[in-house]
């Protein structure tokens, strides 16, 4: 005698049908454009005008060599990487010391100081370009690539103490009280027992300011005036117009711009949905 399936779980069937379907629609779409910038980065332009959506017939990097080398791409390249990593890094510093305290400790002005923090979310700073720009240049840090990471650095610290002072407040007060029996100062509980514990989080903070800096175009088009000290979202304005013909070097250097990114959502992809995740089953 055989039983049928009951109702609902065939209904659960065809609902995950219908999701991993709809899911796999949507990874062929996303990843359609970036499989055809690959494809067309390989081949010679006379081969793109041929056929466009073609697969390579003999694929070369040449077009990575020349935008690298005759593009300037290895200058703008080191440029965004070293102030994005630098800002990255400040921000990120600042911002975990103060959501540690914010997260553990409940003093007088905790909530008039987080709530400062917080404004940071609700201002933004291309409003106060004006201003910023008259102090940076009183500063002598206009066409300075230590003052765009101080501005970058700046824009990422409210969002990152936000995210930080909620998960240091979730972990358990015995950790520290029994960290602090053993004779353990302050910055040992908070280097080597909370900063780890909240690795998700920092994964979390990390991306999100990594992402919205490396392709910023506005703050270093303001702030950066030589070319040689150009990011890579300014220096593919002057790259598109030099080579607006060639459509293999243009692939070549939309590659190289994205790479980047690709490979740190590969590396933080784990610890990112754990900390999008974290608190649910609780």
């Amino acid at each position: 005698m055989t039983t049928q399936p009951h109702p609902a779980s065939r209904r659960l069937n065809l609902s995950t049908i219908a999701v991993n379907l709809l899911l796999w629609g949507y990874a062929v779409i996303v990843l359609g454009p970036l499989l055809l910038v690959v494809s067309n980065a390989l081949r010679p332009t006379r081969e793109i005008f041929k056929n466009p959506i073609g697969l390579p017939t003999s694929p070369t990097f040449a077009s990575f060599v020349k935008a690298w080398e005759e593009a300037s791409f290895n200058t703008y390249f080191l440029n965004s990487l070293m102030i994005t990593v630098a800002s990255v890094i400040l921000a990120t510093a600042v911002a975990s010391l103060a959501g540690y305290i914010l997260g553990r400790y409940t003093f007088t002005g905790s909530r008039l100081l987080a709530a400062y923090f917080l404004a940071g979310l609700m201002l933004p700073f291309r409003l106060a370009i004006v201003p910023l720009f008259l102090l940076l240049n009183d500063m002598g840090l206009i066409d300075n690539r230590m003052g765009l990471i101080l501005v970058y650095a700046a824009t990422g610290i409210p969002f990152s103490v936000f995210i930080l002072s909620s998960f240091f407040r979730q972990l358990p007060k015995e950790l520290s009280e029994a960290a602090r029996i053993d004779g353990a100062g302050e910055l040992t509980i908070f280097g080597r027992i909370m900063l780890p514990l909240v690795r998700p989080a920092l994964a979390t903070v990390i991306v999100f300011q990594f992402v919205p800096l490396w392709n910023d175009f506005f703050f270093p088009l303001v702030l950066l005036r030589s070319t040689s000290k150009w990011t890579l979202p300014v220096g593919m304005t002057r790259f598109f117009g030099e080579f607006q013909a060639d459509w293999s070097t243009l692939f070549a250097g939309l590659i190289i711009t994205t790479l980047p990114l690709i490979i740190l959502f590969l590396l933080a992809t784990k610890q990112i949905i754990a900390g999008l995740t974290a608190g649910i089953n609780k």
